[in-house]
């Protein structure tokens, strides 16, 4: 197996829009599986559906694959997701572990990437709850290595 079908799905992902949903058969296999932190769901039907909710409710929403390691039948994909307007742009790091039929097909498509600390610590209320949470569960670093592990640092440490 080539490496194409990487190129091709990289391309659709990153070029994404309601318009290019009615291709998703050529880039998922029928009974492909996707996973993120909100979704798992089989079949181009129920992935299509997902796509279609991410339009519906995040405004002006962008993939851009930073970097790829593996070829063949598996690759992990980095990236970042933009959405919201041009005043309040927000981004997501992740990583997406992608399965490839011998078609060249997605058969499985597994989404990595934090919730807790890339979306629910935004939100007023819910953040404030939420980053008590993670400095509670979080090990204590000795005095010489404390170092402040949010969002932000990990942000700057994954752009290298």
């Amino acid at each position: 197996m080539d490496n194409d079908h990487v190129t091709r799905y990289i391309d659709y992902l990153q070029n994404l829009e309601p318009a290019s949903l009615g291709a998703i058969g050529e880039y998922f296999s029928d009974r492909a599986h996707f996973v993120d932190p909100f979704n798992d769901v089989h079949g181009t039907e129920a992935i299509r559906g997902v796509f279609e909710h991410m339009f519906a409710h995040c405004e002006k929403p962008e993939l851009t694959v930073q970097g790829r390691v593996g070829d063949g039948a598996q690759v992990c994909l980095r990236w970042v997701f933009h959405f919201g307007s041009p005043h309040a742009r927000r981004e997501i790091y992740g990583v997406s572990q992608v399965q490839f039929d011998p078609d060249g097909r997605v058969a499985e498509h597994i989404d990595y990437w934090d919730p807790a600390g890339q979306v629910y610590e935004t939100i007023p209320i819910l953040g404030l709850l939420m980053r008590a949470l993670r400095r509670r569960l979080a090990a204590t670093p000795s005095d010489t290595t404390r170092q402040r592990h949010d969002t932000a640092t990990a942000r700057e440490r994954y752009k290298t």
